[in-house]
């Protein structure tokens, strides 16, 4: 396009699916454990362990940020709140989804996860985006591949909750709450896989972020290791290097 640089030119358009895929709360945390499959996924592409998230560090407020490109002050949303309330069709801050759909009405849109509030109240009703619900996440990655096997998404959401409940009981940091984070590293991993089975991988946006991290047993607060967190996104015209000055909020733009 006339005036467009180069490089936006080039990569505007340049992939056919979006996979965002979310570890409540685990926080940068993933520098401190194996994670070998993002370690795969993110060689040579963009990450960060200092992504900001808004206050006050929750979850709600979190994946709200994330799927609604906007401060908790915005949006609104609160881990009560969204429980039993659907977020409202007229918000002047959709989320990706709505706007994806928008634009693309024939767009195949998913979001599958362990916290069922964020299917109930933050991912708009009426958008046929189809929602998934696993009692762990183990169940979460069997439905995502089941979906995989007779359907392509044009943005896929995916939300583990684990590392979150186990940092709650256990501490943010202690041993189990590490292996919790390998864990559902391992399970992105499967999902990583059947993207490239199907051969999608080349038209593929992935991204993997937290929601929040956490000190001691608690989260809310205002500290680095609640409030930063990972960001890596990765795909064929992604730059390689560290993220600067990132915050939750980017991922929607993104």
């Amino acid at each position: 396009e006339p005036g467009v640089p180069e490089e936006v030119a080039v990569s505007k358009g340049a992939y056919k699916h979006v996979v965002i895929i979310g570890f409540d709360g685990a926080g940068a945390f993933f520098k401190d454990t194996d994670t070998p499959s993002c370690d795969a996924i993110f060689a040579d592409q963009a990450t960060t362990y200092k992504c900001l998230v808004g206050m006050p560090s929750m979850s709600a407020q979190g994946w709200g940020s994330i799927l609604h490109g906007v401060l908790p002050e915005y949006h609104g949303l609160t881990n009560d709140i969204i429980k039993n309330t659907p977020y409202p069709a007229n918000s002047p801050y959709p989320s990706i989804f709505k706007v994806v759909r928008g634009a693309m009405p024939e767009a195949n849109l998913a979001s599958f996860v362990e916290w069922n509030p964020i299917n109930v109240g933050i991912v708009e009703n009426g958008l046929d985006v189809e929602k998934g619900t696993g009692a762990d996440d183990a169940e979460v990655t069997s439905r995502i591949l089941a979906y995989l096997n007779g359907k392509t998404p044009t943005l896929m959401f995916v939300q583990f909750s684990s590392p979150d409940d186990i940092g709650e009981s256990f501490g943010f940091g202690s041993d189990i709450y590490l292996a919790t984070i390998s864990t559902v590293d391992a399970l992105v991993g499967s999902i990583y896989a059947k993207l490239k089975q199907k051969g999608l991988l080349d038209d593929t946006l992935v991204i993997v972020t937290a929601d929040h991290g956490g000190i001691g047993k608690t989260h809310g607060g205002d500290t680095e290791a609640e409030r930063h967190v990972f960001l890596g996104v990765a795909g064929k015209t992604v730059a390689s290097g560290t993220i600067v000055d990132a915050e939750s909020r980017d991922v929607a733009a993104i």
